[in-house]
Parts: C-alpha cells; structure tokens; sequence
C-alpha cells in the first residue's frame, strides 16, 4: 500500500534555497566560464591557439622575456601547468624558451617574430567576445573590477586557511 504524503512533508524533503543549484554563485561562474570558452574558441581557433595559450601570449605581448615563475604568477598557474602550454606554444614557433644568462634556474620565455606577428591578427578577438557578451564597455568594466575583487577575497580567504590549517584548505581533517 502507497502511503500518501502530505505537502508539508514535500516540503521539508527539499533543499534548503542554498543548496540548490541555481543560488550557486560558484555555478554561475563555472557556467559563464563555459560560455566564454566557447566563444573564445571560435575566434582563437584561425589563431591556432587555445584559450590558456591566448592568456600566455597576452601576458608576452605585454611583457616580452618574462620568467616562467613570473608568467604563472600573472597568470595564478603553477610550472607544472605552464610547461606543456609553453612546450606546445615553442612547438608552434611562437616563443623560446632559454636558460637566463644570471640565474641557469629561471626559464625566459621570449617571442619569436612570429609570435609578435600573431599579436596583430588576434586584435579582432577583444572586440569580438565583447559583442558576443552584450554588454556596454561600462558594464563589462564594472563586471571585470568585481571579478578581480571576488578573486582577491577568495585568495585571501585560501591563504588565511592554510595559516590556520582549516580543514579543506590543503590539510586532511581526520575526524570527518
């Protein structure tokens, strides 16, 4: 026999507002994240480039000869990351990788000329994502400078957990 169930009880077997989906600030963000990686592999794909080899040539064409450590700081990514994007991006033609003459420990990555050359057929691709977004220049201004905030906050908070040694934070809790 099928007991029947009141609606009270229908609504206590549902989530609580913020644990669904949809009151996710992390899902919008991943969602968008996804969004605009499509986009930008529309434009990149007559570049030949990926979206992470796009942000590297972004930081080159900004800062030519910069150290491997110093481009994943600009870009929050760590050597090993970085390796096989640099590898596959030498392998293209566009940059070299060579030892510093001060310091055999760091790795300059340079441009090769034709990776300075590239910087004038990606100029579209700024432009292009921007219309695709349907935002006003202002608006993406402001969405960008809250973007950078809520990065700054989030890194804050990651770095105050490590000190503290939070559970979650790059430390096993043994008692869950």
């Amino acid at each position: 026999m099928i007991a029947m169930t009141s609606s009270a009880s229908l609504v206590a077997d549902q989530p609580p507002r913020c644990l669904t989906l949809d009151a996710q600030l992390c899902f919008a963000l991943y969602s968008a994240h996804l969004a605009m990686g499509k986009v930008y592999r529309r434009y990149l794909a007559g570049l030949g480039l990926t979206y992470p080899q796009y942000l590297v040539m972004l930081v080159l064409w900004e800062t030519d000869g910069i150290t491997v450590s110093a481009l994943g700081e600009r870009l929050y990514l760590d050597s090993a990351t970085l390796t096989p994007l640099l590898k596959r991006l030498q392998a293209l033609g566009l940059i070299r990788r060579e030892r510093a003459q001060a310091d055999q420990r760091q790795v300059l990555i340079s441009l090769t000329p034709a990776g300075r050359d590239l910087r004038r057929q990606a100029g579209d691709v700024p432009q292009g994502v921007m219309c695709a977004t349907g935002f006003a220049p202002g608006q993406a201004q402001q969405l960008k400078a809250q973007l950078e905030t809520l990065r700054t906050h989030l890194l804050r908070a990651q770095a105050g957990a490590l000190q503290a040694g939070t559970p979650g934070a790059g430390t096993i809790d043994s008692t869950t």
